[in-house]
């Protein structure tokens, strides 16, 4: 039977998110993999499929915290939080991550917040933690409150602790270390493209 990370890793092996190799990311080092979450627009199934994990996921929370609406940032997050929210029918708010200047102006898009809303903060990858702040900042400035924060992947840099250390409450769907064991178990990747992800993360747990 198919764990909720086989379906998370497959989904975004499938629709070609997940990709390994040698890629140069935000901070200027080499990872033996990238997550491009922008891919799954091109994968209906599987957005629809780690959609409906995360309001799984979202409903468990709500049984215990109250949730009014879900946020997210530009870009990757924002993609698929409107077909999170259709799932649990609940509004969406969109943080931009630079002001508008004509129209509507401002860093929210979306729903209206209003003083006091619980929202779920949703995102598509945790590395060390330092973007969530950033985008969670215009929301806590408008009165809203956040204590939970869900991703769809935990690259274990060490941002789900430095999170929750700040008091947040951190899920994800699946790390990245049971994705390419899970990967490599149905045969998807071979080997050593599993043990160059293992081995990378681990630089960051010693």
């Amino acid at each position: 039977m198919l764990t909720t990370t086989d379906k998370i890793a497959f989904a975004l092996y499938q629709s070609g998110c997940l990709k390994f190799g040698s890629f140069k990311i935000k901070s200027g080092a080499t990872s033996p993999y990238y997550i491009d979450m922008a891919r799954i627009l091109s994968a209906p199934k599987q957005l629809d499929l780690i959609s409906e994990i995360a309001a799984e996921k979202i409903k468990e929370v709500a049984k215990t915290e109250c949730v009014h609406k879900l946020a997210s940032i530009e870009l990757k997050g924002a993609l698929i939080v409107p077909s999170i929210g259709i799932k649990l029918d609940m509004p969406c708010i969109i943080v931009r991550k630079a002001e508008k200047a004509y129209g509507v102006t401002g860093r929210i898009a979306g729903a209206d917040i209003t003083k006091g809303d619980a929202l779920l903060f949703f995102d598509d990858v945790i590395s060390e933690g330092l973007s969530k702040i950033e985008g969670i900042q215009p929301l806590l400035e408008l009165g809203a409150q956040i204590k939970h924060m869900l991703v769809v992947v935990n690259r274990e840099h060490g941002g789900k602790e430095n999170l929750e250390k700040l008091g947040y409450k951190i899920h994800a769907l699946a790390k990245i270390t049971d994705i390419v064991d899970s990967l490599h178990n149905t045969k998807h990747i071979s080997k050593e493209e599993a043990n160059k992800v293992i081995d990378y993360v681990g630089c960051f747990k010693n």
